[in-house]
């Protein structure tokens, strides 16, 4: 009888080959999770570089971050509406009523940009307070509540002027001319450029993110915000206020949604009633977005901001290469299903 040599054998891994394929593929997936937005801002940066040239020149990077500039802070107010669990549908409106106060504050009242700035931020800062006892005290559902002062504002931002812009020489419902003027100084913070090169919208922007970066991230304020949103009841019953909480949250949003009206006056230098059309949906647009950075999976104001810069530089392209006008909102509804389709899409096949 012969006997085997076990030890002249051939040794054979003890780890399938199939388990080291299925690692690689989880890490690849993971990374791409993680870095599809940037993957995908990197690729367009340098197809729109390729195609026009003129498209990485600092003026027009400086004139991509300007133009988004309003859409990012009203997406952090969003955002931060989020965290909580509920949702502001009235931030666009918040910011074209912002616009119409500033320019009726100046124009009608003559007040300078010391008194109507604070003046319209108090106003925003009261629309979120109005917003949260509808929601937190009459327990209307926050979509609910939102729209209905979304039509409320659309409505009430139209009468004080019978519906016209407000411009100077302005003719009033009662007949009387409006004598005022935009202050100089109100107007530079929509078209100053500090170094010549830095608008100071893209510093306010910069300022808000990381406010709300440090608040949301690196406190315990931060990290209760997020809690109510996961789950309220549990929040509530290790002591903390989730009424509190979710007021915070909206005083935040009509805040901010404020201040991006007030840059958009500065901007334009007159109140039209048409101003903050689109603002609601390319803010909410950024802040889904955001959703996808880094795979966080959760409203956060850094991914919001990356959010509108990807649809900024997306847009700008666009237009330097002549794209139609028309085609501009399918483009944007494309890439957000894109984004988000393959976070979520890589994340349910890679997590398995």
């Amino acid at each position: 009888m012969t006997t085997i040599d076990e030890e002249a054998l051939p040794k054979t891994s003890t780890v399938p080959q199939s388990h080291n394929e299925d690692s690689r593929t989880l890490a690849l997936g993971s990374f791409l999770r993680a870095g599809a937005v940037f993957i995908l801002l990197g690729l367009m940066l340098i197809g729109f570089t390729i195609a026009q040239p003129a498209f990485i020149n600092i003026g027009n990077l400086m004139s991509i971050l300007q133009a988004v500039s309003v859409v990012a802070i009203l997406g952090a107010g969003v955002t931060v509406t989020l965290a909580v669990g509920g949702f502001d549908l009235s931030i666009g409106a918040v910011a074209a009523s912002s616009v119409m106060a500033a320019s009726y504050a100046m124009i009608v009242w003559h007040l300078d940009v010391f008194a109507t700035v604070p003046l319209v931020l108090a106003f925003g800062a009261a629309i979120g307070l109005i917003n949260a006892l509808l929601i937190v005290r009459l327990r209307v559902p926050d979509l609910l509540a939102t729209l209905a002062m979304m039509f409320l504002l659309s409505g009430l931002q139209l009468i004080p002027t019978a519906g016209r812009s407000i411009s100077a020489g302005l003719v009033l419902p009662d007949g009387s001319k409006a004598t005022g003027a935009y202050d100089p100084a109100f107007l530079l913070i929509g078209r100053y450029s500090l170094f010549a090169t830095l608008p100071v919208s893209v510093v306010l922007m910069a300022v808000v993110a990381i406010v709300l970066f440090v608040l949301t991230e690196r406190t315990r304020i931060g990290r209760l915000l997020y809690a109510t949103g996961g789950n309220e009841v549990a929040t509530r019953l290790a002591g903390a206020s989730t009424t509190r909480l979710k007021t915070l949250a909206y005083v935040i949003s009509g805040t901010l949604a404020a201040l991006g009206g007030i840059v958009i006056a500065a901007r334009v230098g007159r109140g039209d009633v048409s101003s903050g059309g689109s603002l609601l949906m390319d803010s909410v647009a950024a802040a889904l977005i955001g959703f996808a950075v880094l795979n966080l999976r959760r409203p956060n104001v850094l991914g919001t901001i990356a959010g509108a810069v990807f649809v900024g530089v997306l847009l700008n392209g666009l237009t330097m290469l002549n794209a139609p006008y028309y085609t501009q909102d399918f483009v944007k509804g494309a890439v957000l299903v894109g984004a988000l389709a393959l976070t979520y899409g890589l994340g349910r096949n890679t997590d398995r």
